[in-house]
């Protein structure tokens, strides 16, 4: 697998994972305008995800983007562990997002100036995307953090339980590496400073409470995940497999 092909499936993964997480929220969100607005959230991110695996399979060569979503394994995978992690409440999909969303807004911003230019182009129209995510998520964050006692208390929950999938963000290997070389990856780790900074905004009006960067979890670059990720991907992949040859 060349390193192109595998930074691209990195990038359309943790958009199809996320995606499928949150069509689960279609027809159980909190009120008919967020269920709509999650739904259509969702939508984003399948299209994000189907543009960047189109563009893998064109790399590879032998598979098709409906080959490589629905016919590779857990292992097989190098989605951030963040976004598998299971909906819980609104409160634990919110905080998820808010730091999902976070990170790819500055991520997309950098991909932009991509000196690929098939890269370039789906992270343009990504960004256009991913800021109406991200003002979601920070609108909800701030109603649910300064809202009741119990919200806040819910919210502040969650924070602490995904705060440990924050490292792996920001994280590099050599795949990433060569990429930044080329002119066609982002620093991942130049993205922390401003990534803090908006984060520590919103929390600070939210009146929530930063969690410690201790015990951080890593390993999504090799394929290591959480045990939430095998289970979505059998509900996920499960009439593609069951019928390989069907035709759509």
């Amino acid at each position: 697998m060349t390193d192109l092909l595998k930074y691209t499936l990195r990038i359309a993964d943790n958009s199809l994972i996320l995606a499928q997480r949150m069509s689960e929220w279609c027809s159980c969100g909190p009120t008919l305008e967020e269920d709509i607005a999650l739904s259509n959230i969702s939508l984003d991110l399948f299209g994000q995800a189907n543009a960047f695996l189109e563009y893998a399979a064109q790399i590879d060569g032998n598979r098709s983007a409906d080959d490589l979503a629905f016919k590779r394994d857990a292992n097989q995978f190098f989605n951030h562990q963040l976004v598998e992690q299971e909906n819980g409440d609104f409160g634990k999909t919110i905080i998820r997002n808010l730091i999902n969303d976070t990170f790819y807004f500055l991520f997309y911003q950098k991909l932009s100036s991509s000196n690929d230019e098939v890269l370039s182009s789906i992270a343009q129209k990504s960004l256009k995307e991913i800021k109406y995510h991200l003002r979601h998520s920070q609108n909800w964050t701030l109603r649910l953090g300064d809202g009741t006692k119990e919200s806040n208390e819910r919210t502040q929950k969650a924070l602490n339980d995904l705060w440990k999938f924050t490292g792996e963000l920001f994280e590099m290997d050599d795949v990433d590496n060569n990429m930044l070389e080329q002119n066609i990856g982002v620093n991942n780790t130049e993205l922390k400073k401003e990534w803090n900074n908006l984060i520590n905004k919103v929390l600070q009006e939210a009146n929530l409470k930063r969690p410690e960067n201790k015990d951080m979890l890593t390993g999504n670059r090799e394929g290591k995940h959480t045990e939430y990720l095998s289970e979505l991907l059998a509900e996920m992949q499960y009439i593609p497999r069951k019928y390989p040859d069907a035709k759509w």
